[in-house]
């Protein structure tokens, strides 16, 4: 009994014609009907009754297609599963980091995929976050880390793994630095330093300040949270950070709270599918990288 042969059974079972069968296999309707004869054979039973024009089950047919069926798809599984293991041995990944991420957690995650799939090449890239989701969305990165606005960016699925939101930072001999909460309004007044259009951060920043009118000039822009923070830190300009990217200069900088400036800023891990099965594998890793004490 060979597996083709039950793939004509259910063919002619399903479209109860050996000439329309034979059109969906792609081969003679004699090679439909012989190979048939020879499973009939080998069961020791017909599977058909030929005698009208619609070839229809015979008691022992009806009995046998769900078997033959469900040998079908146990065979497809059987092949999905090694091909995917295949894919995992000979593959490569391809991995978006926004521009300034110092997060451990992310390399942790690399570094665990690489001990368990050491055929799988890792292609690591840098950009900013907009650029990043874009060529997830293409297909040219298959998960990304990025700063964003928005829980789940359109197409995409996502996993966030920081909501936090906005404060301003400015030293201790700053004059703001003796009131715990600043408006957007009073901030306009004041050089800023923020990171460019195209990060998640900016794209918070930004859309706060429009809800309510204001367009404030930026005066020193970069993409890591620790230029932006040295900057604010020799009196050049307040920083706009998140939360935890303030706390990690609290020795020489105060946070102040945003009014107006509600909406978290996100860090997620981005993809498109999950049809990779490097992807699925690197998923898991990354889960419990973010997820251990610490991080």
């Amino acid at each position: 009994m060979e597996l083709r042969q039950l793939e004509y059974f259910v063919a002619v079972a399903e479209e109860r014609n050996f000439t329309r069968a034979a059109e969906r296999v792609h081969i003679s309707q004699s090679g439909v009907s012989a190979q048939i004869r020879q499973l009939e054979r080998e069961l020791g039973a017909e599977l058909f009754d030929r005698s009208a024009r619609t070839a229809t089950l015979t008691v022992a047919g009806k009995a046998a297609l769900e078997h033959a069926r469900a040998a079908l798809a146990a065979a497809g599984a059987l092949s999905q599963a090694v091909g995917e293991v295949t894919g995992l041995v000979r593959g490569r990944i391809t991995v978006g980091m926004v521009i300034g991420c110092t997060l451990t957690p992310l390399f942790d995650a690399l570094a665990a995929f690489h001990r368990a799939h050491p055929g799988v090449e890792i292609s690591l890239l840098e950009d900013n976050s907009d650029r990043l989701i874009e060529q997830v969305r293409a297909g040219t990165v298959d998960l990304a880390l990025v700063g964003t606005a928005t829980a789940t960016p359109d197409g995409l699925e996502a996993l966030t793994i920081i909501s936090e939101r906005l404060v301003v930072a400015v030293p201790a001999d700053h004059p703001l630095a003796g009131q715990p909460r600043i408006s957007l309004r009073e901030l306009s007044a004041h050089p800023i330093a923020c990171m460019p259009p195209g990060t998640g951060l900016r794209t918070v920043f930004d859309q706060a300040c429009a809800a309510q009118g204001l367009h404030p000039a930026i005066a020193l822009q970069a993409g890591a949270a620790d230029a932006i923070a040295d900057l604010a830190a020799r009196g050049l300009a307040v920083a706009v950070l998140t939360a935890s990217m303030a706390a990690h200069h609290r020795d020489r900088l105060t946070a102040l709270t945003i009014d107006g400036a509600e909406t978290p800023a996100l860090l997620a891990l981005v993809w498109k599918s999950t049809r990779n099965p490097a992807v699925r594998e690197l998923l898991v890793h990354s889960r419990k990288a973010f997820a251990e004490p610490g991080h």
